[in-house]
């Protein structure tokens, strides 16, 4: 049996662009991903199946449409085996919550199958079909933190984040990603350059972000406005460094200096908010992607 982390994608900022003919959006973010996440269980087997288990396994039925399956039957045409496998998915994260739960899940099952069947894919080729499942799937694929630029499918791998502390809250209220799009009105644009040089602490990160931020956190805080409610909650916690959403929500995240200050905050918003799912945690290191 393989076991494969897919852990949460977190957009540190996300600026939009220019709506593109194909009806996406040009996009510029930094990516990190952090210890939280789901967990795939792989193990050989004659057909290929899918049953999911965890917090969050109600909300995600394994129907044919979910996107593991997908991504699964994706890799076996493009190999052209035929092999099977019995997939456990341990799901842990909110469902669309802007933080890749699907997305992570979908390319830890490109990982652990290439393994399992011994493809020895090459990274591009599993970037490639990656991309055809969706926007996010690339840079889950990878797992690392990156620049990402295109609708998501132009990566620059970075050197890891700093394993910083961050809690992750989100309310339990789905955000539709279109309807987020549809409401926005200001836009940041693709002007910004990646990072030149590591950044190696969480204040090199606050100092490189600097005014930049979420351009869908707005409009997003207008069709949920629980979102601005948690990012309130966060700015009263002592040693919150930073707070904002994530993707298109309505996941958020907020960054601290020390991780007591990060428990402390976790275990008082979970008190003040029982209905919200809080996750303390911190970003992970290079090796969180990698199959177990």
């Amino acid at each position: 049996m393989i076991r494969v982390a897919a852990p949460a994608k977190i957009n540190l900022f996300l600026h939009v662009g220019e709506r593109r003919p194909d009806g996406f959006h040009e996009l510029q973010s930094l990516i990190g991903f952090t210890e939280a996440g789901d967990q795939l269980e792989i193990s050989p087997s004659a057909e290929l199946s899918l049953a999911v288990t965890g917090p969050f396994a109600r909300a995600l039925p394994a129907s044919d449409d979910n996107l593991v399956l997908k991504a699964a039957r994706a890799l076996r045409q493009g190999s052209r085996r035929t092999d099977g496998a019995a997939i456990v998915l341990t799901k842990n994260l909110p469902v669309a919550s802007g933080i890749g739960g699907g997305s992570a899940d979908a390319a830890a099952a490109l990982r652990g199958l290439d393994r399992l069947w011994g493809l020895n894919s090459s990274q591009e080729q599993l970037l490639n079909l990656a991309a055809e499942l969706g926007s996010d799937v690339p840079v889950c694929l990878l797992s690392k933190s990156c620049w990402v630029e295109g609708r998501g499918e132009i990566l620059s791998q970075l050197p890891p984040l700093p394993r910083m502390p961050a809690v992750l809250v989100n309310p339990g209220v789905a955000v539709s990603t279109p309807a987020v799009f549809g409401m926005l009105n200001a836009r940041s644009g693709t002007g910004r350059n990646k990072p030149t040089n590591a950044l190696e602490s969480l204040w090199d990160v606050i100092a490189y972000l600097g005014d930049a931020g979420n351009d869908l956190e707005a409009p997003a805080c207008e069709l949920a406005p629980v979102i601005q409610e948690m990012l309130n909650a966060f700015d009263r916690e002592p040693g919150c460094a930073l707070a904002a959403m994530s993707g298109s929500g309505a996941t958020c995240f907020a960054l601290f200096h020390d991780p007591d200050f990060a428990r402390g905050a976790a275990s008082r918003i979970a008190q003040d908010y029982p209905g919200w799912w809080v996750a303390c945690t911190r970003f992970a290191g290079p090796e969180i992607g990698e199959p177990l």
